[in-house]
């Protein structure tokens, strides 16, 4: 790893988890963008230092910023977008927009290297051909290759499958000396592992039990949307999924088990279980209440997938 630091801007910064990781991996961000008011004070309330702002990334002008320009690293977890092909209508793209948006910021800011985060088919279904057919092309045109990944944050650790697609950016000659991480040989953690000690601390008995039964590393956490209702584990498919690890996924609870709950419990997750099963560090704070909480950290990019991915763009932009 460098002995230096390197410079970040980061968009679409959600409550931290990329910037967290990215921070582990040697990068130090002059300015955080992300338009939801929560995330933003989750930020802060981490990292005061951090310059956070925000804003909406396709209205930003780094004229007004200008500490953004020439930053070693231009990140982001962009919201999931939908290919061209499941686009129904055309004002229902707002995710493509925002990816778009973050493309040309590269434009705007020249970066030394670009890190974008988003579903796994932007990687490598065809289905997203055409769509990084353009991210390439206009990414060429200011001399930068782009290199495609999909991980799995149960290779690093993460106590979840989580399968994340990855944009690397680079100009010539650090693109062609990029790698991508290889997996961490840290064996995965199961839900059991992870949140046993968690559901034992208020005198469940059945916490033994659960924690031997739980396993597996968790399915992926969905965040889902400020347009609906409360925070839940996700759709049906998923809600089955936790139930076989024994967790009743059909809301988040408010706290663990105590001494008086039945032995054969199917407990529900609180929000600062699910936040280590995202990897979060135990002193990571969250602002707001509980379902806004649980969206950020669903959100979230795992940290360690962030630092792994960070510290192979550190080792290229060093050398």
């Amino acid at each position: 790893m460098p002995s230096g630091r390197f410079t970040s801007f980061e968009i679409c910064a959600g409550a931290g988890g990329q910037a967290l990781g990215l921070e582990r991996a040697g990068f130090d961000p002059v300015l955080l963008i992300d338009t939801n008011d929560h995330c933003c004070r989750t930020l802060r309330l981490n990292r005061p230092r951090w310059d956070v702002l925000q804003a909406d990334v396709v209205e930003f002008d780094p004229d007004e910023y200008q500490q953004v320009y020439d930053v070693d690293l231009l990140s982001g977890g962009l919201p999931r977008v939908k290919s061209a092909a499941t686009i129904q209508r055309p004002d229902s793209d707002f995710e493509w927009k925002l990816l778009q948006a973050g493309v040309w910021m590269a434009h705007s800011v020249q970066p030394r290297a670009v890190l974008l985060e988003n579903v796994p088919e932007l990687a490598e279904s065809a289905k997203y051909a055409a769509e990084r057919q353009w991210i390439e092309e206009c990414l060429g045109e200011q001399g930068y290759r782009c290199s495609w990944q999909v991980l799995d944050a149960a290779d690093f650790g993460v106590p979840q499958h989580r399968k994340q697609g990855f944009l690397v950016a680079l100009r010539e000659p650090h693109h062609s000396a990029f790698r991508w991480p290889e997996p961490s040989g840290v064996g995965t953690p199961t839900v059991g592992e992870a949140l046993g000690a968690s559901m034992a601390s208020d005198g469940w008995p059945g916490a033994h039990a659960w924690a031997a039964a739980a396993d597996k590393p968790a399915p992926m956490l969905i965040g889902g949307s400020d347009k609906r209702g409360g925070a839940d584990l996700g759709p049906t498919g998923q809600k089955r999924a936790w139930a076989r690890l024994g967790v009743n996924g059909a809301s988040i609870g408010d706290g663990v088990p105590g001494p008086d709950a039945p032995i054969d419990l199917v407990p529900k997750l609180n929000v600062r279980q699910v936040a280590v099963l995202q990897a979060f560090p135990d002193e990571w704070l969250f602002y707001g209440r509980k379902t806004s909480v649980y969206r950020q950290i669903g959100h979230a990019s795992p940290p360690p997938v962030a630092e792994a991915v960070g510290r192979q763009i550190a080792l290229t932009l060093a050398g």
